[in-house]
């Protein structure tokens, strides 16, 4: 009899995950609140972050639905890619025409971009532990 061998991700690597994308949170959260200048620049920063994250996400069960075989028609592929391109453009746009100390710019940007990466790494290591329990359950 064979037995099959369903990998799943250590605790270990699940809290750092969890942690670098709190921290990431934290940090971009942190960074708008105190956003020096208008209320209007402080709102089209945090809908822009909001943006990002979601399409992000978004973009991230794209590309692993597509991984193995083309699930999603040629239009949603535009829909996904376009808004992450969008997003990402217009908040950096925003975020570099804001008429801030560049020091807080850099800030804002880092910690956006972190965020960005962290949002990646959750959603494959979410998405690995959601194939690991179908797998697992498919073999008992």
């Amino acid at each position: 009899m064979s037995r099959t061998s369903i990998r799943q991700d250590t605790r270990a690597w699940k809290l750092q995950v969890w942690v670098s994308f709190g921290v990431a949170v934290l940090l971009c959260g942190t960074g708008l609140a105190y956003l020096p200048g208008a209320d209007l620049d402080r709102a089209f920063m945090v809908m822009g972050y909001m943006f990002c994250l979601s399409t992000a996400f978004a973009l991230a069960k794209y590309v692993r639905d597509n991984e193995i075989a083309r699930n999603d028609t040629p239009m949603w592929g535009l829909v996904v890619w376009g808004g992450f391109a969008l997003a990402m453009v217009l908040t950096g746009w925003g975020l570099w025409r804001m008429d801030v100390n560049p020091t807080y710019k850099a800030f804002l940007g880092v910690s956006w971009l972190f965020l960005i990466s962290t949002v990646f790494t959750l959603a494959k290591t979410l998405r690995d532990a959601h194939e690991a329990m179908r797998a697992e359950r498919d073999v008992a």
